[in-house]
């Protein structure tokens, strides 16, 4: 059975059938949200479509656009509009329409840089607990590439997990699993098929506690069919890959639904790049190796080339690190670089712009003395 998005969450239903605690509500969210309590309610936002948010309240299901506090806020950081996953303060007018006043401040976020090339960042998903990059067995999986997701994952502020899909596609699984964890150490790799049911259990774990789990990957790579077996229904419909292996995008907005058993899971759409957004930290607890051998070499200024004791070059000629997860490092490192370089000139040009403006405003004050 195929379900809608308002048969999984009904436009009309009581308190009693929405328990916030379920989605992660808690005594510290009670608190930030105080302030707003008497001339507000509290709710989980669970889609954005442009201007207009669907939030999850204690009396179900709500409409909202944006209030005029909103609106301000995003005008100086686009980075403060609702996203799914941010708990929204929640103003129901006399005259019918509801209006997101406020988001709270997000205890996690997962940030990319902005796909249309600007330096500021784009939030793909809020208050997320575990970050799940979700990537098929079949073909075999990228390993740059799930770096890459990580680095994005740790910076996060969530606990990264890669979620291996397909399983039953491929004889070597757990083969293939190990190689994967060689290159994520410290990250619980988790091999699933949602043909034969193994490695779900190990995932609906993740959501105990009411957590709230993210789903990060290309498409193609089995998000949506990971999402009907964890619901137990065919909410997110699924596509065939296409015939040169290649995934075909099924989910075309960010969604957050609920776990049976408590907790939440949001969808993305498959991301066909993802850009890091001031994420030195996320790439260092990525590499946790390559930053360890840096940390040996005789020169802190070494170049890991030519240099005598020079700790990378040792561990390459000797084969405990990688020359490929070296220059995945060493990709993440100048693009982060590069980064840093884009949003300090985005900084300057804004206060360039704050100066400007305030020395019209004092001529403009001098020519209107007496």
């Amino acid at each position: 059975m195929r379900l809608t998005y308002h048969d999984a969450y009904p436009p009309k239903v009581t308190s009693a059938h929405i328990n916030l605690a379920e989605l992660g509500w808690d005594g510290d969210w009670q608190n930030a949200f105080s302030s707003y309590a008497d001339e507000a309610s509290a709710g989980r936002i669970v889609r954005v479509d442009r201007s207009l948010c669907s939030v999850l309240t204690q009396a179900g299901l709500v409409r909202t656009s944006l209030g005029g506090d909103m609106l301000e806020a995003i005008s100086t950081d686009p980075t403060a509009a609702p996203c799914t996953g941010d708990w929204g303060v929640v103003r129901h007018w006399s005259d019918g329409p509801s209006t997101i006043e406020a988001v709270l401040t997000r205890r996690s976020a997962v940030t990319r840089a902005d796909a249309r090339g600007t330096s500021r960042g784009q939030v793909l998903a809020a208050n997320v607990d575990v970050v799940a990059v979700v990537v098929a067995l079949h073909p075999e999986p990228n390993m740059a590439r799930i770096e890459r997701f990580l680095s994005l994952a740790w910076h996060s502020g969530g606990v990264p997990v890669v979620v291996l899909t397909k399983s039953d596609a491929v004889s070597d699984a757990e083969h293939l699993a190990d190689d994967v964890r060689r290159s994520a150490p410290g990250v619980k790799v988790v091999c699933t098929s949602t043909v034969t049911g193994a490695g779900l259990g190990e995932v609906a774990q993740l959501f105990e506690g009411s957590k709230t789990m993210v789903l990060l990957g290309v498409s193609g790579h089995g998000k949506s069919s990971l999402i009907n077996a964890l619901l137990g229904a065919d909410v997110l419909g699924i596509k065939d890959i296409r015939a040169d292996g290649k995934g075909r995008h099924t989910s075309v907005r960010r969604e957050l639904l609920r776990m049976p058993g408590g907790g939440a899971v949001i969808d993305t759409p498959g991301l066909r790049g993802v850009g890091l957004q001031d994420s030195a930290a996320g790439i260092a607890a990525t590499f946790p190796d390559v930053e360890a051998l840096i940390d040996s070499c005789r020169f802190a200024d070494c170049a890991h080339d030519t240099e005598p004791d020079c700790a990378i070059q040792t561990a390459l000629a000797d084969g405990t690190l990688q020359l490929r997860r070296l220059e995945s490092w060493r990709a993440l490192q100048r693009e982060q670089v590069w980064m840093a370089t884009r949003t300090d000139a985005r900084l300057r040009s804004e206060q360039q712009q704050k100066w400007k403006q305030l020395s019209r405003a004092t001529r403009a004050g001098r020519r209107g003395r007496p």
